[in-house]
């Protein structure tokens, strides 16, 4: 599964979830669809397996980033 987040100017604090999908290319297409023409925006997909740690958070791996 991957999650699509758009972030402002870099910051963990304007984390928003765009979308989840089972398709990388349609996660990476929806990912730039989301920052196009917006100034300051950039994205993150994340993967995960359905794994959690120790305190019930998805574990997650980065698998692109973007502007």
């Amino acid at each position: 599964m991957y999650h699509v987040y758009t972030l402002k100017n870099h910051s963990e604090f304007s984390k928003t979830l765009v979308c989840e999908t089972k398709d990388y290319d349609e996660a990476l297409q929806k990912a730039e669809k989301a920052v196009e023409g917006k100034e300051g925006y950039s994205y993150v997909v994340e993967e995960t397996d359905g794994s959690m740690n120790s305190y019930g958070e998805l574990i997650t791996t980065v698998v692109a980033e973007g502007a």
